[in-house]
């Protein structure tokens, strides 16, 4: 059976050895081909006045220049109808207003050099505390409620109030966005895309095209990562190269420099939020009233499901008896911000944490007893009325931490360091995990594929998920050859194509695995029926079966399809089951601290994960160790700066580089990793028994910014309350020392 099998990714050889082909490598393959580059605005909110486009047409090798003129169908890249793909008005630093087509990308460059644009400037609201005072908001303002938040905070012993701030966080996935757009002699558009939903990047091309669905072609190969950036953004930049190659009937090539996809592409949701809580004498939570407002940027894009999916995270594994969220979405003037891997539920969850790490010595009691003591238990809801099922995998996992991470013996190990060292301090924490599996728009739980068993008994699968290093093509492989009883080397994976598998969902929500498995799954076993009762019972081989099944004229083929039952959820209420199952996980770290300059690094950190039965236990260890440095990142390193000042650069990017933004890698890694698969963690009702792994993770990296906090207050007076900026970089965590001394 290779469900369960521990194997390499299905393209490791391909990746390390540079043969693995991405959509910008397809150039090379075509004859012809032109280059896109943008002509950007130097403002972030400015009304376009007039745009010229004589000059860049006498630049040698600019063959064509873009413009919303145009545009044979509706000039809008978003399913919002809030992103003008050709705007008349820019509204952050970046805002592309036209596009150059050059016979080399330098031609194109210097064409839109040429471009001639006149703006007039407008007012920007660039930081999301003036967005606040502004009252600059876009979207819905849902409300999550449960009890009755005042008599819970009347009746509490203890209330504090704060405000929670987090940043947000740029994709910086090694790839940046690219298409490929080719028209056939028919005028059928075929699209290239670095794109983690073809259907919608399908629908965009097609809407801006004037054209119906069936005229455009959208494949995915594979990308060189995503973590949400690829979930909405690709779509106009693939308009844009279709848009070219049906004007001009070549080959047209977009790919964002570095600096363009830093400066022109939407980031994680920084989040603000203002808090009261209320605890009882024994520690015990009883009633949270807190706003939260993300910065959605200039447009909704995805803005509303993260500040939803937010809202029902807030709780993470914690039983809160009286409940009040508001949720509202700030319009800035910068990129508009989009999924990124948690989809909101981080911000959501690091409010709670923030709360419990700051009033533990308030109330005087240890951080990990904090915690431990209001988990969840069996028979308890969600604020938006779902029941958390196995709530006793959050104390295994736990209590599992807590024995093999040695965590007692640690901790007092850490207080005798911390008594002989003046200027350097460790911290230790713990921190749990519980986060929903679902797109929380029920209509996106559905998943198509085609599997095709040829005459001599090999298999090709098509199926509607895209890969973007995450292992879910390996995944697939296995689900197959299982389902099949086959072995795993007559399986292969055809790449992802809207021609094949209609109407897909995006790769998204840690969901994947779980709604294309049940598809391939499906399709398999209606191909196994059919062969079956061919056979009645007889014991034949695989081939030679497949052989005389074709002569019999048995189909060999089928399009399987899966819907995740058992979930609804009313937008309007916030209220509902909208997710198949919650993924636990545990994470103990272990940090020093420099106290002289706030320079850090992470000692140790044992994690404890609920993947449920794992259909590929080697692929699910990498997405958990790399899910948890990236969100160590998000926490600790990755500040995104924007120009706030009343100058000539006000909104522009300031962190546009990998030289001024600041990414994990090997010299950020823990010096000890410990990652372990809780074990009997079957989960019901789903495939093989298996969960998903791909954003529960990220979150298990709270617990570095928890032992950061532990660290910082070891340096201040016993019992005071540490307040810890996010990201906790070195400089916020020297500020913070600095006000315990203070």
């Amino acid at each position: 059976m290779s469900v369960g099998q521990a194997l390499p990714h299905e393209s490791a050889a391909l990746h390390v050895t540079g043969h693995a082909l991405y959509t910008d490598d397809l150039v090379h393959r075509t004859h012809h081909v032109l280059h896109a580059h943008p002509v950007c605005s130097p403002h972030a909110h400015a009304r376009v006045a007039r745009i010229d486009t004589g000059p860049a047409l006498e630049v040698e090798g600019v063959v064509r220049v873009l413009t919303a003129d145009d545009v044979p169908g509706v000039n809008d890249s978003g399913t919002k109808h809030d992103e003008p793909l050709f705007p008349d008005m820019v509204m952050f630093v970046g805002h592309a207003v036209a596009w150059v087509l050059g016979e080399t990308l330098e031609a194109a460059r210097l064409g839109a050099e040429a471009v001639e644009v006149d703006y007039e400037p407008l007012p920007a609201i660039v930081a999301l505390t003036e967005a606040i005072e502004a009252e600059s908001f876009q979207g819905n303002q849902p409300v999550v409620a449960r009890g009755d938040v005042d008599q819970g905070l009347t009746g509490a012993t203890h209330v504090f109030t704060g405000v929670t701030e987090m940043a947000g966080q740029e994709h910086f996935y090694l790839e940046t966005h690219a298409s490929l757009a080719l028209v056939d002699e028919a005028g059928q558009v075929f699209v290239q895309c670095s794109t983690q939903h073809p259907t919608e990047t399908q629908e965009i091309v097609a809407h801006v095209l004037g054209l119906h669905s069936h005229h455009v072609t959208v494949q995915c190969l594979r990308m060189g990562g995503g973590f949400g950036g690829k979930e909405m953004q690709p779509h106009g930049f693939a308009a844009v190269a279709a848009l070219g190659a049906t004007l001009t009937g070549r080959p047209v090539r977009l790919r964002l420099s570095r600096t363009h996809d830093l400066t022109m592409t939407g980031k994680r949701h920084g989040f603000h939020a203002s808090w009261r809580v209320g605890f009882d004498d024994d520690g015990c939570l009883q009633a949270l009233e807190a706003t939260l407002t993300s910065d959605g940027g200039c447009s909704l894009d995805l803005s509303e499901p993260v500040l939803a999916r937010a809202l029902c995270h807030v709780d993470n594994a914690y039983w809160i008896p009286h409940v009040r969220l508001h949720g509202r979405v700030a319009r800035t003037h910068k990129t508009s911000q989009t999924a990124f891997r948690g989809f909101g539920g981080p911000q959501g969850m690091l409010v709670i944490e923030d709360i419990l790490g700051r009033c533990a010595p308030l109330l005087g009691i240890d951080p990990i007893a904090l915690r431990s003591r209001n988990f969840y238990v069996d028979g308890q809801a969600t604020p938006y009325g779902q029941v958390v099922r196995h709530p006793e995998r959050i104390a295994r996992a736990w209590q599992q931490v807590l024995d093999t991470g040695q965590v007692a013996s640690r901790q007092a190990e850490i207080t005798e360091f911390n008594a002989a060292h003046e200027h350097t301090k460790r911290g230790l924490a713990v921190t749990p995990v519980k986060f929903g599996i679902s797109f929380n728009f029920t209509s996106f739980n559905q998943a198509g594929a085609l599997v095709h068993v040829y005459k001599d008994g090999s298999v090709l699968i098509n199926h509607g998920g895209t890969e973007m290093g995450q292992g879910l093509h390996t995944k697939m492989l296995q689900v197959a050859a299982t389902t099949l009883g086959i072995p795993l080397a007559k399986v292969r994976i055809a790449p992802t194509r809207t021609d094949k598998v209609p109407n897909t969902s995006a790769t998204a929500a840690s969901s994947s695995s779980d709604l294309n498995g049940g598809a391939v799954k499906d399709a398999c076993e209606q191909i196994l029926a059919r062969l079956r009762a061919y056979a009645d019972g007889r014991d034949v081989a695989w081939d030679e079966l497949v052989r005389e099944a074709y002569l019999a004229r048995v189909q060999l083929w089928a399009a399987g399809f899966y819907r995740t039952e058992g979930i609804h959820w009313d937008p309007a209420a916030m209220q509902g089951h909208p997710f198949k199952y919650f993924a636990y996980g545990v994470a103990a770290a272990e940090v020093e601290v420099d106290g002289f300059t706030g320079a850090h690094h992470t000692r140790r950190v044992d994690i404890v994960h609920d993947v449920g039965d794992s259909l590929s236990p080697l692929v699910d260890l990498g997405q958990i160790e790399g899910g948890f440095v990236q969100g160590m990142g998000w926490l600790t390193l990755e500040d995104l700066r924007w120009d706030e000042s009343d100058g000539p650069g006000r909104g522009r990017l300031l962190t546009q580089s990998a030289s001024t933004y600041k990414l994990p890698s090997l010299s950020e890694l823990p010096d000890e990793l410990n990652v372990a698969l809780l074990e009997h963690a079957t989960e019901d009702g789903v495939v093989h028994g298996s969960k998903a792994v791909g954003e529960p993770p990220l979150m298990l990296a709270f617990s570095v910014r928890e032992a950061l906090r532990a660290a910082v207050g070891a340096f201040g007076r016993p019992g005071a309350s540490v307040e810890l900026a996010s990201p906790a970089t070195p400089e916020a965590v020297f500020w913070a020392i600095e006000r315990g001394r203070g």
